[in-house]
């Protein structure tokens, strides 16, 4: 009798504790969509040469949790020797909430050939969110062969 009142608290301890482990896993599967949606993704969408070096053509959305009033980015830009080319400062101007935005540079001197990657080093302005959510919330990708890194 003492045995069957042992394993029938056992059992009872066994699925209560099955039963929050489970609850735990939901609890962090439903929290982890609303973390990966506060996302800021800036794609690398064309180079093209063009008559003073090469155009570059980016895509940016903001689907962080407020509009960001203004943005830039510091690249580093790596040549086919794979050495840093040059860095400098791009003004990606306002991001609205959920909308893409398109943003193009001229970029003089440089050769649309000879970039073999590029690379955010920093967000030196971000008007909008709190200090260092952009960073934070940075994504990259490219539509190019060059690879692009946040």
């Amino acid at each position: 009798m003492l045995t069957k009142t042992i394993l029938a608290l056992a059992a009872s301890g066994l699925f209560a504790a099955a039963s929050s482990v489970s609850a735990f896993a939901q609890d962090a599967n439903s929290a982890a969509p609303a973390s990966a949606a506060h996302k800021l993704t800036v794609e690398l969408n064309a180079l093209a040469p063009s008559q003073k070096g090469c155009m570059m053509t980016f895509v940016a959305e903001n689907d962080m949790a407020t509009p960001i009033n203004k943005i830039s980015f510091e690249l580093a830009f790596f040549n086919d020797k794979n050495a840093v080319d040059r860095v400098t400062v791009l003004d990606f101007r306002d991001l609205p909430l959920g909308k893409k935005r398109v943003r193009q540079f001229e970029m003089p001197g440089v050769k649309c050939e000879t970039v073999s990657r590029i690379i955010i080093n920093d967000t030196p302005v971000c008007d909008g969110p709190a200090a260092g959510e952009c960073k934070a919330a940075l994504n990259t990708r490219s539509q190019t062969s060059v690879p692009f890194e946040g």
